[in-house]
């Protein structure tokens, strides 16, 4: 049984996205902060109630700050917030969804200067895109919810996706697998067991593929 990864609990999700703006007294201004930095293993909200993670950030042909992560995390038009800053508002939105698909992955198209995009994070570097890893390689990934981990990659299906023995759990869908810094596939699901159950999810080198073969946004892709 193919278990999605991003179902989370509403109510915890509610609980995160609160947040309160502190006076200072008068004559004191504060300094703003900036817009929030997003790079490949960032935490994202998608419509307020579901928590995913970014792929990777860069821009397509036209010259779009984009970004990648699952699709079944939201639908075409969702809305896009930062999870470690909700209060920097609506970042961007899913300007493509596939949820369902074999690939089943998402385009972020996002505001300007909404946003500061980097290619590391966490314990995880993005520097190029890669054909697809196989056995008996090891692949890293990126998630909101487990953070850095790594195993054995299993090899690939004709599919256009692979599989690899990575603790995975629930909002980590999208996150980035690479070798070394080589970005060569997208967290989807697990099998059975959360962490324990292999990993699947699409290729890259696949998604860009099918992100130039649409010539919309997102066609052209490359990384930050």
């Amino acid at each position: 049984m193919l278990t999605k990864l991003a179902k989370v609990a509403r109510a915890a999700c509610a609980g995160a996205l609160g947040a309160a703006l502190l006076g200072t007294g008068a004559g004191v201004v504060q300094a703003d902060p900036g817009p929030p930095v997003i790079g490949g293993g960032s935490g994202i909200i998608i419509d307020n109630t579901e928590l995913c993670t970014v792929t990777t950030v860069g821009h397509d042909a036209a010259g779009r700050l984009v970004g990648l992560t699952a699709g079944h995390c939201g639908e075409q038009g969702s809305q896009v917030w930062a999870e470690q800053d909700r209060g920097a508002g609506v970042i961007g939105h899913f300007a493509y969804s596939n949820p369902g698909a074999a690939l089943d992955y998402a385009v972020i198209q996002f505001d300007e200067g909404s946003i500061i995009p980097v290619n590391r994070i966490g314990n995880t570097t993005i520097t190029e895109i890669g054909a697809p890893a196989t056995f008996p390689l090891t692949g890293c990934k990126e998630g909101r919810t487990t953070g850095n981990t790594c195993g054995i990659i299993w090899g690939n299906f004709q599919n256009d996706n692979t599989s690899t023995q990575m603790c995975v759990a629930q909002g980590d869908s999208g996150g980035p697998v690479v070798v070394g810094t080589t970005l060569v596939a997208m967290v989807r699901a697990y099998l059975v067991v959360p962490c324990f159950g292999p990993e699947v999810g699409p290729n890259m080198s696949a998604i860009v593929n099918d992100m130039n073969a649409r010539a919309g946004v997102g066609a052209g892709y490359y990384p930050i």
